[in-house]
């Protein structure tokens, strides 16, 4: 199956490096041309178009910013979708965004399945990603061949949306355990606790998360924080928890204090930082960890 790719930057980007090396026949859209032509190098064929691309592809992967921008690519290739083509959409989007242009594939003749992704760049470039699928289990089934040079591991949620809803609330749990974990470690540093050590007894007990087993010794304690990871993106997410618990008419109030943290009293870290920098911020100012 000839695989499509709209949107190769740094996640984009190491997925089609992954399919190239596997020897998968790839075609790209990018709309800034270095970024294009970077592709071309490695083996991808460009497209001057996203219908262009749509044109050739039987499998369309979506890496891209947002879900207006998934609403806006997808209507703009609509008409050129092939009968039977699978549309992947790694991106970090909204479920309703899902839903809809699943019903469009079905009403036209295309598969719309989400899978957004965990592990950033180095996860892409690496294939061991980390996918959430939501939609039609054939679909699914035909697009193991490419899930598995992309990840080591896929989760499937549900159907068409679920994929998206599961990201936005692993992302929330994230954001929110930077902040607290960042909190637990001031703390024990108060009362003259080594972080390092700090954190292996965390490890050991219940207290546990991603971020305190990966984020802090990786990024954090040897203040790299280079994860790939902006803090406008995770902010982005961070909204996109309060909107649609806002249209699911759920109380996230345990999660409304850690949002306002990182959309409002956190401005002096900007959006350019990587995501881990939230843990300076220590209600007055940034600081070291």
């Amino acid at each position: 199956m000839h695989i499509g790719l709209i949107g190769c930057g740094n996640m984009g980007g190491g997925m089609g490096a992954q399919l190239l090396a596997n020897g998968r026949s790839l075609t790209c859209y990018d709309p800034n041309p270095d970024t294009l032509a970077k592709m071309a190098e490695l083996g991808a064929e460009p497209a001057a178009s996203p219908t262009a691309l749509a044109r050739v592809a039987d499998i369309i992967i979506l890496s891209l910013p947002k879900a207006s921008v998934v609403d806006a690519v997808m209507r703009e290739m609509l008409p050129d979708i092939q009968d039977g083509a699978i549309v992947l959409d790694t991106s970090t989007s909204e479920p309703v965004t899902s839903q809809a242009m699943a019903k469009l594939g079905d009403a036209q003749g295309f598969s719309f399945v989400d899978g957004p992704v965990s592990g950033g760049p180095a996860a892409a470039n690496s294939g061991t990603m980390t996918m959430l699928l939501g939609g039609s289990l054939d679909a699914i089934a035909r697009l193991r061949p490419t899930l598995e040079i992309l990840t080591a591991k896929t989760v499937t949620v549900g159907g068409s949306g679920a994929g998206h809803a599961a990201k936005i609330a692993n992302n929330m749990l994230c954001a929110a355990n930077l902040v607290l974990v960042g909190e637990a470690v001031r703390l024990g540093k108060a009362a003259g606790v080594d972080p390092e050590y700090l954190l292996e007894g965390i490890n050991a007990g219940s207290g546990r998360s991603g971020v305190s087993e990966v984020n802090f010794p990786k990024w954090v304690l040897n203040d790299a924080f280079d994860s790939g990871f902006t803090m406008g993106l995770m902010r982005k997410d961070v909204g996109l928890a309060l909107d649609l618990a806002k249209a699911s008419d759920v109380d996230i109030s345990g999660f409304s204090g850690i949002a306002d943290i990182w959309l409002n009293a956190s401005r002096d870290v900007p959006d350019s930082a990587d995501f881990n920098e939230i843990v300076k911020f220590d209600g007055k100012e940034t600081q070291d960890v």
